[in-house]
Formats: C-alpha cells, sequence, structure tokens
C-alpha cells in the first residue's frame, strides 16, 4: 500500500542561528544535527541527507500579521489559502465562517471520496468527549475536519491497546494529570505504533501540539522532558521510517524557534520529507497550502 504518514508539529518554524533565543541552538536535537548533520537557520534554510529532505514553507501567505493556528492548519489540510479568503489570519481555531470549506475540501474527505483509507493517529481521553457532547465547538481543525468528514475519533481503548498515540507521545500526561492507568512507553515504542497505523492506512495524521505550548507558556518543569522525547521520537521515525511510507512533518507558523517571545512569528514553518516522493515534495512545496495537492497527485 502507497502510505502518506503527516507528523504535524504546531508552531514550529526556521529562526535564528541564536541560542539564546532558539531552543535548536541552544541544545542538540537528534533529529536535527544526526540526520542532517547540522541545524537549520535563517541563512542556512535547505538540508538534505539521501532521501530526507529539509526546507522552509511560507506560513504568512501573502497577508499581514502574525499567522495563526486556525487559518494555518486549514491551509494545510485544506490546500487553501485561507488567511487570504478570511481577510486576515485567525486562530486558535478555524472561525465558522471556513466550517463549509473545511467540510468539502479537508484532506480527509479527499481521500475517502478516492476510496482510500484514513486515520487520525491522536486518542482522546473522555473528558473531551464529555466535552464535545455538551454541544460546545471550539476544537481544533484536526477534530472539526475529523467530524465533518465522518472520521472517527479515537479512544483510550484503542491507546491502551496500541492502535492510537497520545497526544504527547509516550502517555505522560494521560498517567499523571488524567489518571489513567497507561503504560508510559518509550518514544521509540510510540514510532513503531504510528508506523504500523500508517501502514494500514493510505493517509495518516498525527498531531502534536505542545511545541506551540512550549513556545507559549515555557512550561519550565517540563520542557526538557518533552523536548527529549519529541527529539528521540522523531530521530527514530526518521532513521527507521519503513520504505512503503512517505513521510512529512510540517508546521502552520513559527513559534518554538524563538522564545524572546511568546507569540507566534513570521519565520517560515519547518518543513521534512523523507522516503518515498520525498524529493518531488521539496521541489514543489514551498507554502503550507501546497502540502495537500502535492500529496493528493500520487493517489
Amino acid at each position: 500500500m502507497n502510505s502518506t504518514l503527516i507528523i504535524f508539529l504546531d508552531g514550529v518554524g526556521i529562526g535564528e542561528a541564536n541560542p539564546k533565543i532558539n531552543p535548536f541552538f541552544k541544545r542538540e536535537f537528534k533529529f536535527l544535527k544526526n540526520i542532517f548533520g547540522e541545524t537549520p537557520h535563517l541563512k542556512n534554510q535547505f538540508l538534505r541527507k539521501d532521501d530526507k529532505y529539509l526546507f522552509p514553507t511560507d506560513a504568512n501567505l501573502g497577508v499581514d500579521g502574525i499567522p495563526q493556528s486556525g487559518t494555518g492548519q486549514t491551509s494545510i489540510f485544506c490546500g487553501i489559502n485561507a488567511p487570504k479568503i478570511l481577510g486576515r489570519h485567525f486562530g486558535p481555531f478555524p472561525p465558522p465562517s471556513l466550517d463549509k470549506i473545511i467540510s468539502e475540501t479537508n484532506i480527509f474527505h479527499d481521500f475517502l471520496l478516492k476510496d482510500k483509507k484514513v486515520a487520525f493517529a491522536n486518542a482522546y481521553p473522555k473528558i473531551f468527549f464529555d466535552y464535545l457532547r455538551s454541544g460546545k465547538k471550539r476544537i481544533s481543525f484536526t477534530t472539526l475536519s475529523c467530524n465533518l468528514a465522518g472520521v472517527k475519533l479515537k479512544k483510550s481503548t484503542d491507546l491502551r491497546k496500541g492502535k492510537a498515540l497520545s497526544a504527547e507521545i509516550d502517555n505522560f500526561r494521560w498517567v499523571k494529570k488524567l489518571n489513567y492507568n497507561l503504560p508510559i512507553i518509550k518514544p521509540q515504542t510510540a514510532a513503531k505504533r504510528l508506523f504500523k497505523i500508517a501502514s494500514e492506512n493510505h493517509f495518516t495524521l498525527f498531531e502534536y501540539f505542545l511545541t506551540d505550548h512550549l513556545g507559549h507558556l515555557r512550561l519550565k518543569d517540563e520542557f526538557e522532558a518533552i523536548v527529549n522525547t519529541l527529539d528521540d521520537f522523531l530521530f527514530f521515525v526518521l532513521k527507521q521510517l519503513p520504505s512503503n511510507i512517505s513521510l512529512i512533518i510540517c508546521s502552520d507558523h513559527g513559534n518554538f524557534e524563538d522564545l524572546s517571545t511568546k507569540q507566534h512569528t513570521r519565520n517560515p514553518a519547518l518543513t521534512i520529507t523523507a522516503g518515498v516522493n520525498s524529493k518531488y515534495f521539496s521541489e514543489t512545496v514551498s507554502k503550507i497550502s501546497e502540502i495537500k495537492k502535492n500529496i493528493l497527485k500520487f493517489y
């Protein structure tokens, strides 16, 4: 099966080569230094190693102001210039005025129209489903698009069976903050589970939001543990990617790469492609709104 896996990192851009503000230069990230041999920055934004490519994608999309998650994620996964349509960047959630566009153009919807198998790998705890049942509608783009496309959201039972991933990768927050009786797993174990899910579907999405939280909130007591888990996870994914999977790691806007501000940045979004079709993506994707259409060309 020709499988595409997107690992979406919320709020990760390519920033300055300054260890005082850029965590990618303050510490050595294995998924960058060990894979590509160096760390990208504004004066060196294009890296390559074998079938792995790292490059910038424009998240500003010709619209003034600071990019936001609502319109940024809509642009990625609907293949449109959402801030231009709306007239501004908007977030953190997509505005209701974009619901019709999201319903008709989100990537899950388009894969299903082609009779392809799709999966959203993230599991959600009971408290989230209680929130949905309450009638409240402030939900992320990914959750909204799954609901509109009829893609079933995974639950704690899926996580327990190894058929889903927690948003923080290793189950730590589910165990420590939500009191679930789950094992805290190694990042490598989570990566293997994600590979299995991706191999069983034509399109799989895993969303990681803690990078944006670290940029906004810092979370000093958890910062190193969160970063270490993410780094180990991405390093294993890039190092052990199965030959049948086309991988795209992408983001909606900058934030984490510049801790001198708690706001988003106008820096280019970090994008990495690996495996099948990786060279093609590196040559055809220059804006976040171009990711979806170039994935669908292969289906």
